[in-house]
């Protein structure tokens, strides 16, 4: 545990995922889990065929990154972000339409909180009416709304139950909404596939905790600083807004209030991770009648095999009288398990490749060092040039790595382009990268433990591109893109590197000195000979010239 955050899983490091946000970062995870076990990924925009034929429902703006597949030699899946064509469109549509997803829960006898959905032609007094009826506190939200947009809770009277109306119908623009009891408890988000709770996470509202020497604002302000350690908590920051201001003012606080030190303050009511909540991990103490609630509600939808299932838990409650299922996600997202900021991360992708590709159960890519580049495989989808791509394989089997770090003439590009081309035909992956201090780092990594191990010949063989006085070699433990770069970025880790560069750039400013100080004499010593003297009135002339020239043109 660093800074409050839970270590990632070994082959899900902060390092090789910081390219892939949001749904990004789920689909991300789930392909690298199949290509490493082997599989064929394919990654598509939404124009290619199989999308367009509808055979898999894909929903709003979805720019390339969300959409791909895998292949064993058997078979071939397609998965929209954590959501596999497994999953039928009919459980795709009923579970993007909360009152609907309430109908099919409650014929399952799942529990759900009392409520009723209004669409559009619904006017705001039959919705307020309503509201009266079932009583306070209360709880609005759109009918196909995500991410907790437009979600308002703990409604109390009529004057908070119009206000949240207008803001959500008319302000958002989420006509069409559900009004139902609002329940009190945590929250909690629980992964099932094929019958099983995978995981489960704790949604705890965005909050702070005091130390008795900071302002709210500043707590705020280094709680932004640790979530941004954080892949899936890195875009989903407090935002201080007039819903958090409220907050604080109906809790007797302000932004320059300075809480007690251990006091937690609660800034928003809604859970949401998107928003500021904090995920923490719960998949081993969560009670096993509440894990077998989200799976019957899973089970109640047909065609819906695996998604997330959010529960409201009342511990205060006897067990059974206890949970509601407020909301099923057919393409949950997966971040806040992966990463949360407690507990243990938890490795749903593995488990959604085990139920997809069965064949490949068993096999541990906890240890694989090897992953892709997700915005440079997805260029040519990024800018139009294809619709879909085709990711080389990865490399199976025990992976060897090497680091050589390499003094002597060895900066010049036709040595850098000769090892690399010497690296791909041995199969091997990489990058040379420049040190500040002019050597260079030469990294190779492959499955033959002999071709690794002997690459330190290569590097030494071409006498005529590159003069070598001495190589370094040390084993790597980190992890390696597939293919092979020239870098021209300088590898400041070292600290030696950095203070072996300060002391050339003195070098070097103490000779350009010397040849300011040497061309301020000479000239100053022109200036008193008999010829610059003599030769004044032609530069003047000169100039003369030169100035007309230029008005002409």
């Amino acid at each position: 545990m660093k800074d409050g955050f839970q270590i990632s899983l070994p082959h899900l490091p902060n390092d090789i995922v910081n390219s892939a946000r949001k749904t990004k970062l789920c689909a991300y995870a789930v392909a690298l889990e199949g290509w490493r076990r082997g599989l064929r990924l394919k990654w598509y925009t939404k124009d290619h065929d199989f999308f367009e034929n509808d055979n898999m429902v894909v929903f709003g703006v979805n720019p390339p990154g969300r959409l791909f597949s895998l292949s064993s030699e058997n078979r071939t899946h397609y998965f929209f972000r954590t959501r596999g064509d497994k999953v039928t469109n009919e459980a795709v549509r009923i579970g993007s339409d909360k009152e609907l997803t309430k109908v099919w829960l409650k014929e399952a006898d799942v529990p759900v909180p009392s409520g009723k959905g209004f669409e559009a032609e619904a006017s705001d007094d039959e919705i307020l009416q309503y509201g009266n009826e079932i009583g306070y506190p209360l709880v609005l939200k759109p009918t196909n709304g995500s991410l907790g947009n437009g979600v308002i809770t703990n409604i109390k009277n009529d004057s908070h139950l119009k206000n949240a109306i207008d803001y959500v119908r008319n302000e958002l623009g989420y006509k069409d909404v559900i009004v139902e009891k609002f329940v009190l408890g945590e929250e909690y988000r629980i992964y099932v596939i094929d019958a099983e709770a995978v995981a489960a996470y704790n949604r705890v509202p965005a909050n702070i905790v005091g130390d008795g020497i900071q302002t709210v604002e500043q707590l705020i302000e280094d709680k932004n600083q640790q979530r941004k350690k954080n892949p899936r908590l890195f875009s989903c920051l407090i935002n201080i807004d007039k819903e958090i201001i409220e907050s604080l003012g109906n809790d007797g606080y302000t932004l320059e209030s300075v809480p007690e030190k251990g006091k937690l303050i609660y800034l928003r009511e809604k859970t949401n991770i998107s928003s500021g909540g904090d995920p923490i991990d719960v998949t081993d103490t969560l009670a096993n009648e509440i894990k077998e609630i989200a799976v019957k509600a899973i089970k109640a939808i047909p065609g819906l095999y695996h998604g997330g299932v959010d529960i409201i838990v009342n511990h205060q409650q006897p067990m059974g009288q206890n949970a509601v299922v407020i909301e099923l996600n057919p393409t949950a997202q997966i971040g806040g398990i992966l990463y949360p900021i407690k507990g243990k991360a938890r490795d749903i992708p593995a488990a959604i490749i085990d139920y997809y590709f069965p064949e490949t159960r068993g096999m541990n890519t906890h240890d694989s060092r090897v992953y892709f580049d997700f915005n440079i495989a997805l260029e040519p989808l990024q800018n139009r040039s294809a619709v879909e791509i085709e990711i080389p394989q990865a490399p199976l089997g025990t992976f060897y790595a090497k680091k050589y770090t390499v003094s002597g003439q060895v900066n010049r590009y036709n040595f850098h382009r000769w090892l690399k081309n010497k690296a791909i035909a041995s199969n091997l992956n990489g990058y040379i990268k420049k040190t500040i201090n002019g050597e260079i780092e030469v990294v190779v990594g492959g499955t033959n433990k002999n071709v690794v191990s002997t690459f330190k010949d290569v590097i030494t063989s071409n006498k005529k591109l590159a003069k070598v006085t001495n190589v370094k070699e040390e084993i790597l433990k980190e992890h390696i893109k597939i293919g092979f770069e020239i870098s021209e970025e300088f590898n400041v880790n070292k600290l030696k590197s950095v203070e072996s560069a300060l002391k050339r750039l003195e070098r070097d400013l103490k000779d350009i000195n010397k040849e300011i100080d040497q061309l301020e004499k000479e000239n100053k010593k022109m200036k008193r000979s008999t010829s610059w003297k003599f030769a004044m009135p032609f530069r003047k002339f000169g100039k003369i010239k030169r100035k007309v020239k230029v008005k002409v043109f």
